[in-house]
């Protein structure tokens, strides 16, 4: 099936009555609907589209995986860092195996180039300890502790004191990952409607009625949160909106929104290195996590481009209508290299002088803030927030890239 767009011209195509647009405030029933053409929302689509249901994607950007999914780190990471029986230990494990397969099969640019976490002083090697307890206790292959001179041995570049070999962390060319994702939902029937926003819902008869509008309406302000153009009666509902999806939970009418948690923002920014010959890594290389995010790392992309990042820069939120239409700022402040020179030198002593220049900014789908404990991936259904056939998917941060398979697979098997 071609790509439809046009807003609410696919959605006519999609659905069984279309002569019922001409009346205002229309409603049709649908299947399932994946709200967000982010790479787990890519995912969900394609895994119910497999699974035999009709499915149509609502997607506010003018194609998929504008937001989050286009701005991280694109690695495969082996499932080190996280509470063990957490779900972020859980998606990740699987996500990781489920995505290499998918790759081998699909011939997605991936490689598997293993990782370095390092301590760089005497100071940090506890926690170094911490975090190869945490990877043994959730089953995480091949991992070894090395001392400070056989990893430097290793990648010469490096300083350090000790470090945690990770062979199963990988890169992904994550564009490649969701083009393979939305033919494969495509060829499945699924209908994917871009420049289409759901602006809110309500409960009726214990069933969600979601609002739809055109993107480019709600440049007009609040009016069109109040007014959709369309409204769709699911079977299945799945909030996959990344940054957005706590304050569209919030839009639907009936859901309980004591159970709707709030959002943070995290804004962390990439550096590039200039080109250099022979980069200075093979591996990625890892600092001790920070509050907010695993500190500014060492990745490479599959053409051997070097980054460093992200850092982590806590934001406030967007009134509503920017949080849908994503207009976060994503500029990347000259200034900061400043700080990134700072953490890069503590693994990388040889950095030079005016060597990174500003590269791009991702930000973090958070539900914890700033001083707060790290929180799970949240996968909500009616059991919490008391809305049949609704799935809220909030906080899909790190390892959500690698989580991305494995959560479509949790929420088809849970949830159809």
């Amino acid at each position: 099936m071609m790509l439809k767009n046009h807003a609410l011209r696919s959605l006519k195509r999609f659905l069984p009555c279309p002569r019922s647009f001409t009346s205002h405030h229309a409603s049709e029933r649908v299947d399932c609907v994946v709200i967000g053409a982010g790479v787990v929302g890519i995912a969900t689509a394609r895994e119910l589209a497999a699974r035999g249901r009709d499915v149509l994607v609502i997607e506010s950007a003018s194609t998929f995986g504008t937001g989050t999914s286009s701005r991280n780190s694109e690695v495969i990471h082996a499932g080190i860092y996280y509470p063990r029986n957490s779900l972020k230990a859980i998606f990740c494990a699987r996500g990781r195996d489920l995505l290499y397969k998918y790759c081998t099969e699909h011939n997605v640019p991936h490689e598997q180039i293993g990782k370095l976490i390092v301590a760089t002083s005497s100071s940090e090697i506890p926690k170094l300890n911490d975090i190869m307890r945490r990877g043994i206790q959730n089953g995480v292959p091949g991992l070894k502790m090395m001392e400070g001179s056989e990893a430097m041995r290793m990648e010469p570049e490096l300083q350090c004191s000790k470090a945690i070999l990770s062979p199963l962390t990988g890169i992904i060319d994550t564009h490649s990952l969701m083009l393979s994702l939305v033919g494969e939902a495509e060829n499945n029937g699924a209908t994917f409607s871009y420049n289409t926003t759901v602006i809110g819902g309500h409960v009726d008869e214990t069933r969600i009625r979601l609002h739809i509008a055109e993107t480019k309406s709600l440049e007009n302000g609040l009016r069109s949160l109040i007014h959709p153009e369309l409204v769709l009666i699911p079977n299945l509902v799945v909030n996959s909106t990344g940054l957005s999806a706590p304050v569209l939970a919030k839009k639907f009418d009936g859901i309980h929104t004591a159970e709707i948690p709030p959002a943070y923002y995290a804004r962390g920014c990439y550096f590039t290195l200039n080109k250099m010959k022979n980069p200075p890594f093979k591996h990625l290389i890892y600092p001790i996590p920070v509050e907010g995010g695993f500190g500014v790392h060492v990745t490479l992309d599959l053409d051997g481009q070097l980054k460093f990042g992200p850092d982590v820069e806590w934001i406030d939120g967007l009134d509503e209508i920017s949080s849908f239409l994503n207009k976060f700022d994503y500029t990347v402040d000259a200034t900061r290299g400043e700080l990134f020179y700072q953490d890069i030198r503590k693994y990388y002593p040889n950095l030079k002088n005016d060597s990174l220049q500003p590269g791009y900014a991702g930000i973090r789908p958070k539900v914890s803030g700033p001083g707060q404990p790290p929180v799970d991936f949240i996968v909500q259904g009616a059991d919490i927030h008391g809305v049949a056939n609704l799935v809220n998917l909030f906080g899909i941060e790190s390892p959500g890239l690698t989580s991305s398979l494995a959560i479509a697979e949790h929420i088809a098997t849970r949830f159809l």
